[in-house]
């Protein structure tokens, strides 16, 4: 099992989920993922750490009833300064919607809504590094902000989590940038605006899980009452698809390499 103890700073760390009924939530994960899910307790507010062969991989949330957000994923990215990386937000047009609050003695973290309206977390470690599993069934494996704002989107980034970019593809049928960490790809910019538009659906970071076989994954995730919103493809990257989960959550799903 690939892992890690640290993410590189300004790259994908964490994530979690706002969910609307977290015991179904880490059922259907568990089950589909092999996850173990842990709760913190009421010091924690109840937030629930999932575990894959005793390493943390993600975690889950309750979802109030009245939030008006609907359930979903968030990505958290690593910086050294929770609150200084929240000021360099506001000042680069993000609007904050968790504040920077120490969480006991695992870290810092913010909550962010980017330019192009994508909600993003920044995490500050200490105690908590992040998710350990890597290139694992069940594991994040990539992450990619889909935008109609992309070129605000990459100087967002490149700013406020001084992101070192490179362009993929600069077309109207593919506009694309990377960060770059030590010449290794870590996560990914596109301009969703050909179809985000015309469905009026918003700018979002997407979460890519690693799956031992996408088609099987799919099959498992419609059996425990979540759902295929785009079908498995085969693309030059691998197999891909898009799944949500019994309460809408949407999460894609990518093949490991062979």
């Amino acid at each position: 099992m690939p892992t890690r103890e640290s993410a590189p700073l300004g790259a994908p760390c964490w994530i979690d989920l706002a969910t609307s009924d977290p015991s179904r939530a880490t059922a259907f994960y568990g089950e589909i993922f092999g996850w173990d899910a842990v709760d913190a307790g009421p010091g924690y507010g109840g937030y629930i750490t999932c575990f894959r062969g005793g390493l943390p991989v993600a975690g889950m949330m309750q979802n109030a009833a009245g939030s008006g957000h609907r359930d979903a994923w968030t990505t958290y990215l690593a910086t050294p300064d929770a609150a200084a990386t929240t000021t360099a937000a506001l000042a680069a047009g993000a609007q904050v919607r968790v504040d920077p609050m120490q969480v006991g003695t695992q870290g810092t973290m913010a909550v962010l809504t980017d330019p192009s309206g994508a909600e993003i977390g920044a995490w500050q470690a200490v105690e908590h590094t992040g998710y350990r599993v890597l290139e694992e069934h069940g594991a994040p494996v990539w992450h990619e902000l889909h935008t109609t704002s992309y070129t605000e989107a990459v100087a967002f980034y490149r700013r406020v989590f001084n992101w070192d970019t490179q362009v993929m593809g600069d077309s109207d049928d593919f506009r694309y940038s990377v960060l770059l960490v030590d010449g290794v790809q870590r996560a990914g910019i596109m301009d969703g605006s050909a179809w985000l538009l015309p469905s009026g659906a918003p700018s979002a970071w997407q979460v890519y899980f690693g799956a031992e076989d996408v088609a099987a994954t799919l099959e498992q995730v419609t059996s425990l009452g979540g759902s295929v919103v785009q079908e498995l493809e085969e693309t030059p990257y691998g197999q891909l698809a898009t799944a949500a989960d019994p309460t809408g959550a949407k999460f894609k799903l990518k093949s490991l390499p062979s």
